[in-house]
């Protein structure tokens, strides 16, 4: 199989509560005018960028059952995550892992450290 534009991510699974976000340049400016300052950035520790993939969310602890009739193939659930893909989202630094995926730059990021969502609904 070919990685294309259209499928790089495929392959990457984000875990838990975590997001993969491609960070935006300093100056860039959303349509609706949304843009974080370099100052702003430099002294906050504060970073923006759009959210690529999201893991499954929070994981919700089964009841421990010792009941043998019971389906031994119960899934996990999972309490959905708040940011969705496409999202402009404003995080802390403090709480991001920077990664480098096929020469460019991501931070995985728990939702935790997300600040404020931008949602264009239009989407």
């Amino acid at each position: 199989m070919r990685i294309t534009a259209d499928n790089r991510f495929k392959k990457l699974i984000v875990i838990g509560d975590r997001l993969l976000i491609k960070p935006t340049k300093p100056n860039e400016q959303t349509a609706s005018g949304l843009y974080l300052p370099p100052g702003v950035q430099e002294r906050e520790k504060v970073q923006q960028g759009y959210i690529i993939k999201t893991g499954p969310g929070y994981a919700i602890p089964m009841p421990v059952d010792d009941e043998p009739w019971k389906n031994e193939e119960e899934q996990v659930k999972y309490v959905p995550l708040q940011a969705k893909e496409g999202d402009l989202a404003i995080f802390l630094m403090s709480g991001a892992t920077e990664v480098i995926y096929e020469g460019d730059k991501y931070f995985i990021v728990p939702q935790s450290a997300i600040l404020m969502l931008e949602r264009d609904e239009e989407l």
